[in-house]
């Protein structure tokens, strides 16, 4: 299980690493293009929804647990992004891809 670090305030946002590592990819792709965004997700202990406002200037830590890259799935990044345009990325469940992994 990773960790979302996000401007050192609050507690740590617990993610598995392979979610993780796809929310990496498209959050460095709007940062680097110095894009703000809002980042929600559902509490897993509790009833309801967090979301954050991210931004260029603030700091965001991505810690893994695991020593490895993974496989990304195109087509997961794919809607990840495409919900980053709209109304900001919200984080779902995993769609099976029939395409070759992308590289990590």
């Amino acid at each position: 299980m990773g960790r979302l670090i996000y401007d050192h305030i609050g507690p740590a946002v617990e993610i598995d690493d392979r979610t993780l590592a796809h929310l990496k990819v498209v959050v460095t792709a709007k940062l680097r293009r110095h894009e703000s965004f809002t980042l929600s997700w559902k509490r897993p202990d509790e009833f309801g929804r967090t979301t954050v406002w991210i931004h260029p200037t603030i700091p965001v830590q991505f810690d893994f647990d695991g020593p490895e890259p993974t496989d990304l799935n195109r087509k997961w990044l794919q809607q990840l992004a495409d919900s980053a345009v709209g109304g900001g990325i919200v984080l779902t469940g995993e769609h099976a891809d029939t395409e070759a992994p992308a590289a990590p």
